[in-house]
């Protein structure tokens, strides 16, 4: 089992970086990986804010990404939920994870963007 860093990721996403690309490539898709939300959240955050890239085109990525079968997530289904949301939304992921387990639990806030997104509003 291997634990993936936001860099790993992000150079697997960009193939920005032909080299690390192929060894990313070979391990990504000959090993089961683990990704902590931790880490998604930073390869979110560096997609956004530094590469300038849209949340379409982030969230569309990362889904195909996260839907091969050997990537293991943490509750992948309520994080695939927050990709959707993060699309369509003016959230950070965080809130964005928030908002796709207010399903499952009371979200307490005074965050008015993520109040909404959970129908406190």
């Amino acid at each position: 089992m291997i634990l993936l860093d936001a860099n790993y990721i992000l150079r697997f996403l960009l193939k920005d970086n032909l080299e690390m690309y192929e060894i990313s490539k070979e391990c990504i898709r000959n090993n089961n990986c683990i990704i902590p939300n931790e880490v998604l959240a930073e390869v979110i955050f560096v997609l956004l804010k530094v590469y300038k890239a849209e949340r379409d085109d982030i969230s569309n990525s990362l889904i195909s990404f996260l839907n091969y079968d050997n990537i293991i997530l943490n509750d992948k289904n309520n994080i695939i939920k927050s990709l959707n949301i993060f699309q369509t939304k003016n959230l950070d992921f965080v809130d964005c994870i928030l908002c796709a387990k207010s399903k499952q639990y009371e979200i307490k806030t005074f965050d008015k963007k993520l109040n909404k997104c959970i129908g406190n509003i």
